[in-house]
């Protein structure tokens, strides 16, 4: 019978000390990688610059910018849709980014990139 945590069977003989140092690393590890994510920034624009969006690592808006000529009160919808495909476009590459660092982190261990 195979001896794991403390000698006890049926861990393939893991030292519950080795696992501890090794979750605390990794916490330390995430802990920085969520303070270097949340330095992030990613600027997009929509309707050939018309609307240009600055979004953080916190997924917190910095800058919504308006070119004036693009302000058309006969056509409110459309810049609405400038805004909305700005804004998401500028979530998701954002989201795009902490995806990336946190699989280089997880990565080695078999662990999605999402699940922290």
């Amino acid at each position: 019978m195979p001896k794991g945590f403390n000698g006890a069977p049926g861990f393939g003989g893991m030292n519950m000390n080795n696992l501890m140092k090794q979750a605390q690393k990794m916490q330390q590890q995430m802990q920085e990688m969520q303070a270097e994510l949340e330095t992030l920034t990613v600027e997009t624009t929509a309707g050939g610059g018309a609307v240009r969006v600055v979004v953080n690592g916190k997924k917190q808006i910095e800058t919504l910018a308006i070119n004036p000529e693009v302000v058309d009160p006969e056509d409110v919808e459309m810049l609405e849709d400038l805004i909305k495909g700005a804004i998401n476009e500028a979530l998701r590459r954002i989201e795009e980014q902490n995806q990336q660092k946190m699989s280089a982190l997880t990565g080695g261990m078999g662990l999605p990139g999402g699940l922290f």
